[in-house]
């Protein structure tokens, strides 16, 4: 992304040098795909794209070793799948034996859930259905167990039952990724059936989950808040959000609902004003942090990052600072960035996660670098939950075992990218118009009532 050719190629050949999977090590299935997957199919798109839009990123002698390796990581995952009555996968597998004899059979959503990018990329590159086939299973085998009467998923499922754990619908921890990538699949692979399960889960989040007034900038009443529900009833579970509902909005540009993207992205804003920092959980009624570190988490820098893509308005641009300045001044280390202990008292862990490199850094670098080739190689790119970049390609819409996916009848309707629509959208990026892009994105008296929900004033 920041084009820097050399860096990357001796970063490539490590990784073809150095790392294994043959390993005795037990990982969660969906941390690795995600993370290590991801990354491997990302580099292995940049290396083989023949336009190299971010500068010469070829490597010398390239046979495909990154493909080959994710394709290596991948079989050693396969055997997560394998032994569940559902199709859900075991959320932990060894590399060398496979499912551990003592492994649990409760998983959540999202880590069952969110492989179908990572799944899907790999199987269409390899011209080998297996991968995205399970991936696909797995998040049928969950949409088959929403609920009748709200239409929600919870947040924890056994296995090999079905039965649900945990009751908790929301948009946070558990389940974030889960709705995610029910969109990018579709933006990826043109699978009309993902974009649908997608509209219908927005829809029923709209309804159950979503709290205040029905328009973001006008009308009376609370501003728009997604809480946690009970699944099966639609009940208000518990007064706390936590700081990886922060991506929500971003996802909301992606299917078109800006306006609500606005709202939402600014009440996450207000507490990282107040605190320098996003508590991992924040209480909305109490109006302070229930758990109060911050392991450098990215979603808020995302979601900034996209509205500004969307909008242009300068004001994400300021947000977009204030972040900056806040990592600078409350999280720096001697050796890179720091969790924050506790966001009041910005005591530091001896700690920096990958996501801090991978999206963190990403979003804001590429939030202020208007001529990234990412923004202006007519090429249009999409990123994983990881940060992972992949470029929206003709050739992961063309599948060659359309037959045999789980529930597919063959030659399934397939959608192109324009027809994406959204359910409950009430603004285009397309056609934003000029004095919206330079005033405030919310009206004043609603940005200080946000300011007084969080107890900034």
């Amino acid at each position: 992304v920041m084009g820097n050719s050399s860096e990357f190629q001796k970063a490539v050949k490590l990784v073809i040098d150095t790392v294994s999977f043959d390993k005795d090590s037990t990982v969660q299935v969906f941390e690795a795909t995600i993370r290590v997957l991801g990354s491997l199919l990302s580099a292995h798109i940049i290396i083989t794209d023949s336009k190299q839009p971010f500068g010469d990123m070829s490597i010398k002698d390239y046979d495909n070793e990154l493909l080959h390796m994710a394709h290596d990581l991948a079989v050693r995952l396969l055997p997560a799948f394998e032994n569940t009555k559902t199709g859900i996968p075991y959320p932990r597998v060894n590399l060398k034996k496979g499912v551990p004899p003592d492994s649990n059979n409760e998983t959540c959503t999202a880590g069952a859930g969110s492989l179908l990018v990572e799944f899907g990329i790999l199987s269409r590159l390899l011209g080998d259905s297996t991968f995205e086939w399970v991936a696909r299973r797995a998040v049928k085998a969950l949409w088959s167990l929403r609920s009748n009467n709200t239409g929600l998923l919870g947040n924890v499922v056994n296995i090999q039952t079905g039965h649900w754990v945990g009751k908790q619908s929301g948009l946070g921890a558990g389940s974030d990724s889960f709705y995610e990538y029910l969109l990018k699949s579709y933006i990826l692979f043109g699978e009309k059936e993902d974009l649908e399960m997608f509209n219908d889960a927005y829809r029923n989040i709209q309804n159950h989950l979503r709290r205040g007034r029905e328009a973001c900038n006008e009308g009376e009443g609370d501003p728009p808040l997604y809480v946690n529900v009970n699944m099966f009833t639609g009940q208000l579970m518990n007064t706390w959000i936590d700081s990886l509902q922060a991506f929500f909005p971003g996802l909301q540009v992606l299917i078109g609902d800006v306006e609500d993207a606005i709202c939402l992205h600014a009440f996450y804003y207000a507490i990282w004003k107040r605190y320098g920092a996003l508590p991992e959980r924040y209480n909305w009624q109490l109006q302070a942090p229930d758990v109060p570190f911050y392991p450098l988490r990215p979603e808020l820098v995302e979601s900034t990052y996209l509205l500004y893509q969307a909008t242009k308005n300068p004001f994400y641009l300021h947000v977009g600072m204030d972040i900056l300045q806040s990592l600078e001044k409350y999280t720096k280390a001697k050796c890179g960035y720091a969790t924050l202990h506790h966001v009041v008292e910005k005591t530091k862990e001896d700690r920096m996660e990958s996501f801090f490199l991978s999206e963190t850094c990403k979003y804001l670098y590429l939030l202020f670098d208007e001529e990234n080739p990412l923004h202006k190689s007519g090429n249009k790119y999409m990123f994983t939950t990881e940060g992972h970049v992949v470029s929206v390609d003709e050739r992961f819409r063309n599948s060659l075992w359309q037959d045999i996916l789980p529930g597919e009848e063959d030659g399934a309707e397939k959608m192109k990218p324009n027809e994406l629509k959204a359910v409950n959208f009430s603004s285009n990026c397309n056609r934003v118009p000029d004095e919206r892009r330079y005033l405030l994105p919310l009206k004043s008296n609603y940005m200080r009532q946000i300011d007084r929900m969080v107890g900034l004033i």
